[in-house]
């Protein structure tokens, strides 16, 4: 049996999975990710996850692709920029360290694009040709499948939705201010109603609680018009959501139907929002189409 492997490195949990070539998930094993203790930790958890998977399915391993957080060099392979919660993680040759160990070919992508690529290849969107990705954790992660492929933009910054200004003055993660993430990621949210998380947001918006409900409002509305702006810049009105705080899609979903009923797009086409749906696969499982997709499997991407 032939096989591809999947690995999403986040700052919390690493998630493997092993595919047949048509990213029928075989096997997974999700780990903690060893996130402060350097780049070398972290692979080998991840590889380690990934020998457990092949000793309990035999398969001929042709190739593995990783989806990590941060700005990264697909094509050499190393991370370029993280968060303050990886250390030693920034400069690491990723692709270069799991071939070395595994002795197949190794791919890097960003997670929000590897998330992407999954839910077109099985998820979600599947079969999309033009297709806004938008993921809503701590932060907010966007990308963009363009005319059937990813498209990264001359500087590998197309897709980043959550930095777009214009949602208010609060600062942002990045130094800017008033970004879409100031108001739609699970930071965000959280921070509005003095919680530790947006899950337990979410609990009390479930219960009635009026600041969580107007929180998810406030959320919902302000993805609805990064919607709107991404439909009207390029005509792209299929768009899937997912992370963290999707979870909680029925305390989403109304206010951004709501404000896309109020204002639609330009063009008279209405835009499809889309929960995704691969879960915590969808990351690994757009890795390893990638890595089957530069090895010239044939895949659904």
């Amino acid at each position: 049996m032939k096989a591809i492997a999947g690995i999403d490195i986040g700052g919390t949990t690493t998630q493997v999975v092993l595919c047949t070539p048509d990213l029928d998930v075989l096997d997974r094993q999700g780990v903690a990710t060893p996130a402060t203790e350097g780049g070398t930790t972290m692979i080998g958890a991840a590889l380690d996850a990934l020998r457990l998977l092949l000793d309990r399915t035999p398969a001929r391993l042709l190739g593995v692709g990783i989806g990590a957080a941060g700005l990264v060099d697909a094509e050499t392979g190393r991370i370029l920029v993280v968060s303050d919660s990886f250390r030693g993680w920034a400069g690491f040759a990723v692709t270069e360290a799991v071939e070395r160990a595994l002795g197949v070919p190794a791919f890097l992508d960003n997670d929000v694009n590897a998330f992407l690529r999954g839910e077109v290849a099985k998820g979600a969107a599947a079969g999309g040709t033009h297709v806004l990705g938008m993921t809503l954790g701590t932060g907010v992660g966007g990308a963009l499948w363009l005319d059937g492929s990813l498209y990264d933009g001359p500087h590998g910054a197309a897709g980043e939705i959550g930095h777009v200004p214009g949602f208010g003055d609060l600062p942002c993660t990045c130094g800017g201010r008033g970004h879409l993430e100031t108001v739609a990621s699970g930071r965000a949210i959280a921070a509005r109603c003095g919680a530790r998380t947006a899950r337990e947001v979410a609990e009390a918006a479930h219960r009635g609680d009026p600041d969580a409900l107007a929180a998810y409002e406030a959320a919902g509305t302000a993805v609805a018009r990064a919607l709107l702006i991404t439909a009207g810049l390029l005509d792209v009105t299929t768009c899937v959501i997912g992370g963290g705080v999707a979870r909680a899609w029925p305390l989403l979903e109304p206010p951004v139907r709501s404000a896309l009923a109020a204002e639609p797009p330009v063009s008279g086409h209405s835009l499809h929002v889309l929960p995704a749906l691969l879960g915590e696969d969808a990351v690994a499982i757009g890795a390893a189409a990638r890595a089957g997709a530069e090895l010239g499997v044939d895949m659904p991407v």
